[in-house]
């Protein structure tokens, strides 16, 4: 059993499921190995949920394969990103979603990556291998944020984005606040309702305040957006795939809807911080992560979506799971550099004009 450090709050819903991992070299890099000597210790800043997964299918084998003894720093994005910020922290692997990575990168929190030594970034998706830049960490797993809802209680079949706006959703939606993770990605949506081919932000913040009336709530948190559809509250509304088997479980004949425009892609990285002593065996860790025998398993256990191109799933191992090049090349991105940019002055809009 790994060291769990205590005392950082649960995960946020910005977080996405970790990957699980084999030991097969044919995937991951073999090991430096130091023999008999202690094993090295590696700090890795990640998300405390999945925690028996973790340990028995990523952590465990990366431990036996490299002679490492891996520690683990649980918390949500904002609180792990802190701890590097004020330098409190020893962590050498941090994974973040995209958004809380990019300020990392601004500020420059991470080491640059050698690509040399993460092989498997080959084997990923093009979307996934540099989503932030060349210099810093790969996406490890790509979702989709698309639309889920209850077709007992909308009567008529959701394809679009624009459907949000039909009298079928009336006073039974909801969206997630603009501090979301997926709360810039609904902006951009609402902006190409709007029929702009670029982000308008105007035309987006107009066309979601049409849409504020038949909000219910708008969620912070995914718990909130399952409790609502579990009772009923709401219809349905904005929701990231990897969430969509919690939906199904309350209501079995729920539908998950990838959106005519294109879902967004959810992304969580993996980076090296900056002043680590371990980089090189962090960059190993990096490549196990993306090594076809962790995708698989973490896909078939729908702990995380594959970004390995290689993983193949059947149509059962594929449910609720972000999967195929069909799917995940048409994703849309957003700029998270543009986005931390625009954040607070979005943030403060939001509150003036949306969330009243």
């Amino acid at each position: 059993m790994k060291k769990w450090i205590s005392g950082l709050a649960t995960v946020a819903m910005t977080s996405v499921l970790l990957a699980g991992c084999g030991s097969s070299t044919d995937d991951a890099t073999g090991g430096s190995g130091n023999g008999g000597t202690a094993p090295t210790k590696l700090v890795i800043s990640t998300w405390g949920f999945s925690e028996d997964f973790f340990n028995q299918e990523v952590f465990g084998p990366f431990e036996k394969e490299h002679n490492v003894d891996i520690v683990l720093e649980v918390g949500n994005n904002a609180e792990r990103l802190n701890k590097i910020r004020q330098g409190t922290s020893s962590v050498d692997v941090i994974y973040l979603s995209d958004y809380y990575a990019q300020q990392g990168i601004d500020e420059g929190l991470f080491e640059k990556i050698d690509r040399s030594k993460i092989p498997n970034i080959n084997d990923i998706y093009e979307i996934a291998q540099a989503p932030l830049g060349e210099d810093y960490g790969p996406a490890y797993t790509v979702g989709q944020l698309g639309i889920a809802y209850n077709p007992d209680m909308v009567a008529k079949e959701v394809t679009s984005w624009s459907d949000l706006w039909d009298p079928a959703f009336e006073n039974n939606l909801t969206i997630p606040n603009i501090t979301a993770t997926a709360g810039p990605m609904v902006l951009d949506a609402a902006s190409r309702v709007a029929g702009n081919d670029t982000f308008n932000e105007d035309a987006a913040f107009t066309k979601l305040k049409e849409l504020s009336g038949n909000v219910v709530k708008f969620y912070t948190q995914t718990s909130e957006y399952v409790n609502m559809f579990s009772q009923e509250e709401i219809a349905g509304g904005p929701i990231m795939e990897m969430y969509f088997k919690d939906l199904k479980a309350a209501v079995p004949n729920a539908k998950f809807v990838t959106p005519s425009e294109g879902a967004y892609a959810v992304m969580n990285t993996i980076n090296v911080v900056k002043g680590s002593k371990n980089k090189e065996l962090a960059e190993e860790f990096i490549n196990w992560q993306l090594s076809q025998d962790v995708q698989a398993k973490s896909a078939k256990a729908k702990v995380d979506s594959p970004v390995n191109t290689k993983v193949e799933l059947n149509a059962e191992e594929a449910e609720g799971v972000t999967y195929g090049a069909d799917v995940v090349e048409k994703l849309n991105k957003l700029d998270m550099e543009f986005v931390n940019q625009q954040a607070k002055g979005w943030t403060d809009r939001w509150n003036r004009e949306i969330a009243q």
